[in-house]
């Protein structure tokens, strides 16, 4: 089971994986490219040295940039090692998707071979997963159609550990921006010399064209020209094939619509603020059968000598796996490994996101509903209040969150879109309820029958609690056996009414191996309030879910 600090470290691995791949796409030169690649290994995922080895137009391999150390740098680069023996070392070793890993015990077998290796010195750890100076890591680049472009070659982590399957997959993911990256350089450095030649050639303007033609028919990737200006500004009037196949539709079908036509209706406020020269943006386009794809568009000018600009080039690269890997690790990041359900981090934000510091009403602090239910604390609330003073840090916040992370964000009272959140006084009023959920007699099923059944117990439990909820509530673990509903827009009724249908669905008996084990859970309702933090908030939900479990007869307690 993850720890509460994991979400928060793979939130931070994920923004700077972000930011080294935005920076690979603001390099200007494939010289420029070559070394934002190597760079980004060391700055954003955790080693201490990085090789980038490309492919030459003969086949070898030659060290193109070296990252992490200026005595690797001074001895390696220029340096070619053959593609028989860069072949064999793809060949071995350990595969860890795409990438290979070569252990020191296997190593020696390359000692004869004419790569070029630089090893680090150090003293070597017992613990069976050290990070040995003879190991080898490497991460292919391929085009996109398998085609090899380079090797990237990593070394020392940062944590004297081989990489986890997280920081595996962190690199691979790197590694396929890496040449969706290479490959986009050595395009735009084509497209660049072909139109150097039409503004600096004109008696040749037909072998030009021809040029310019090649390069864009046979691109790998989507192409298109626009028009720019006149009546007809922004209309498509020429696309590739690459393009073509990947929206689904014929040439001569695309050359009615423009990029404006296509976009998703969410992203053409992205579209509309992509400049025309230098101009990059990632958004979805439609394809024919009404699906969409995320793609990377980047802009580049067609000048006229003597009219200035006329067409508007634009590359377009299909980006759906990254953007599918990004949400998958986000995703990850955020819900709860065994129920799905959005964990502790996530609760907290998305209840920190609907509360600002200033109090709805003229009341200042907690309501007093709520300063009453605080004041009843037993022992087992003391330990509660203990708990979060550690594990939590205490005080009036956002639980740690970063003042820029937009998924904590804490609106201010001045935020005209903010709506108070606040406690209601009679049955008319509604708010932001929070039910706190407590398993009882789930302590004797782990006991019992081992943790494999009180997992599937747990499981079971999120599925009914998630079935009886609508749509635009959260249902969340809060870790154990607590879990925590938000439902706003109820009165105190139909909180009420709510946490007795939650009660009954858990009731019910649970078939776990052939056996049927029963638990309880008592509730707590706590109402939400601007002025309040989420610590507050859920805290006060768990005193009144003591309150309604003391309340009944142990016996009751339990449902079977």
């Amino acid at each position: 089971m993850e720890t509460e600090s994991e979400p928060y470290v793979r939130l931070a691995s994920l923004r700077k994986l972000h930011q080294v791949v935005a920076h690979l796409n603001t390099a200007r030169s494939l010289a420029d490219t070559l070394q934002a690649i190597a760079d980004g290994v060391v700055d954003g995922l955790g080693f201490q040295l990085s090789i980038v080895n490309l492919v030459r137009g003969d086949g070898d391999l030659v060290v193109a940039a070296v990252a992490g150390s200026g005595k690797a740098e001074a001895t390696m680069s220029g340096r070619v090692g053959s593609r028989e023996s860069w072949e064999r070392r793809l060949t071995m070793g350990e595969r860890w998707g795409e990438l290979r890993f070569i252990p020191y015990t296997e190593g020696w077998v390359l000692e004869e071979d004419d790569v070029p290796t630089w090893h680090a010195t150090g003293a070597v750890s017992d613990a069976p997963d050290a990070w040995h100076p003879v190991d080898r890591l490497l991460a292919p680049l391929y085009a996109s159609g398998s085609e090899l472009l380079g090797v990237i070659s990593v070394d020392r982590p940062d944590n004297g550990r081989r990489p986890n399957a997280w920081r595996r997959e962190a690199l691979q993911l790197y590694a396929s921006q890496a040449a969706i990256a290479l490959s986009n350089a050595r395009l735009r450095a084509n497209m660049q010399r072909a139109l150097v030649r039409l503004e600096r050639e004109q008696q040749a303007l037909r072998s030009s064209e021809e040029s310019f033609r090649q390069a864009f028919e046979y691109a790998p990737s989507g192409m298109a020209v626009a028009e720019m200006g006149g009546d007809e500004h922004g209309r498509l009037v020429r696309t590739n094939d690459a393009l073509c196949r990947l929206l689904g539709r014929p040439a001569s079908a695309m050359r009615r619509y423009s990029f404006s036509d296509l976009v998703h209706p969410e992203d053409i406020g992205t579209l509309l603020r992509t400049s025309a020269e230098g101009g990059r943006a990632e958004l979805r386009l439609r394809r024919r059968d009404g699906s969409h794809v995320w793609v990377s568009l980047r802009n580049s000018v067609v000048a006229d000598a003597a009219d200035g600009p006329r067409f508007l080039l634009t590359h377009v690269e299909d980006i759906e796996d990254r953007k599918r890997h990004e949400l998958q690790l986000a995703h990850r990041a955020s819900h709860d490994s065994l129920t799905g359900l959005p964990n502790s981090a996530e609760l907290r934000a998305r209840l920190t996101s609907r509360l600002c510091a200033h109090p709805g009403r003229a009341t200042l602090g907690v309501p007093q509903a709520v300063s009453s239910a605080l004041t009843d604390v037993d022992a087992k609330g003391e330990e509660f209040d203990d708990f979060a003073a550690e594990e939590l840090g205490g005080g009036r916040g956002v639980c740690g969150a970063s003042p820029y992370d937009g998924r904590s964000y804490r609106p201010q009272a001045s935020d005209p879109h903010h709506v108070h959140a606040v406690p209601p006084d009679g049955p008319g009023e509604k708010g932001l309820a929070v039910l706190f959920c407590d398993l009882d007699g789930f302590k004797s099923i782990n006991d019992r029958y081992g943790h494999h059944c009180g997992d599937a117990v747990l499981i079971a439990v999120a599925q009914r609690l998630s079935s009886l909820v609508r749509d635009n509530d959260t249902v969340a673990r809060l870790g154990g056996d607590e879990f925590v509903v938000l439902a706003d827009g109820v009165g105190p009724a139909e909180a009420q009414d709510l946490a007795v249908r939650l009660r009954n669905a858990i009731i019910p008996p649970i078939r776990v191996d052939g056996r049927s084990v029963r638990v309880g859970a008592s509730f707590g309702i706590g109402w939400a309030g601007c002025g309040m933090t989420a610590e507050e908030v859920l805290q006060s939900a768990d005193q009144r879910m003591y309150v309604e479990k003391r309340s009944r007869a142990k016996g009751q307690r339990r449902a079977g």
